[in-house]
């Protein structure tokens, strides 16, 4: 997707971002946003990101991506806003009908009317052949 005369990138990218450049299957971490650091375009190389956090509002992070030609002149910029979306399970973990986000025995199950932890019943039987 580098356009033509291309020969190096760079990335610039925000705090809640985390980048990684995979340069013939050895991976590098990503620089920092004013870094400066440049990779060549060779074939294979490969740029990773993923969010080190949940966003807090829509588009709230960014990757930029900027192409140079042989010399080091800037070509072209690509970017992308990313939306970092959290997923938890939360549970009534103690079985006091309240589910909480962060109850310290979500991670573990006792048995008993004394006991705490999720009960999960799960349905394994094939509905479609």
């Amino acid at each position: 997707a580098a356009p033509a005369g291309a020969v190096s990138f760079g990335v610039k990218h925000t705090e809640g971002v985390n980048v990684e450049v995979v340069c013939r299957g050895q991976a590098e971490v990503g620089p920092a946003p004013s870094s400066g650091t440049r990779w060549l375009l060779d074939e294979g190389t490969v740029l990773r990101f993923s969010m080190s956090r949940a966003s807090t509002e829509v588009n709230d992070n960014k990757v930029t991506v900027s192409f140079y030609a042989e010399g080091g002149q800037p070509i072209n910029q690509a970017g992308v806003f990313l939306t970092g979306i959290g997923i938890s399970l939360d549970v009534d973990a103690d079985r006091d009908g309240v589910v909480e986000k962060n109850n310290p025995n979500k991670a573990s199950w006792t048995w008993g009317p004394e006991g705490h932890g999720a009960i999960l019943l799960v349905s394994c039987d094939k509905e479609n052949p």
